[in-house]
């Protein structure tokens, strides 16, 4: 049995691999020799790290609290609509 052993495994994007994924691809290149398994396993490994990426998930958290907050203003103004029309009207009544 032949086994391969990767001198330079993946890099994530930042530039390093986290020791967690060098244990995994040591692992599989101790287990798999052929080529074109190794290749499928690098692909996997690239799709795993761009899964693991949180870059585009501020953007969403930043849509939830806003769509909190509109429907927090929305109920709060529809409480208060009576009181604020009463209000608008006695300013209205007092400035005429």
């Amino acid at each position: 049995m032949h086994v391969t052993v990767r001198t330079n495994p993946p890099r994530t994007l930042g530039g390093t691999t986290p020791p967690r994924a060098e244990r995994r691809i040591a692992a599989r290149s101790a287990r798999t020799g052929r080529k074109e398994v190794n290749q499928l396993l690098k692909f996997f490994d690239y799709l795993e790290r761009l899964n693991s990426r949180e870059d585009g998930q501020t953007m969403a958290e930043y849509g939830v609290v806003l769509a909190v907050i509109t429907i927090a203003v929305f109920g709060a103004l529809a409480l208060l609509s009576g009181n604020i029309v009463t209000a608008i009207n006695r300013v209205a009544a007092y400035i005429s």
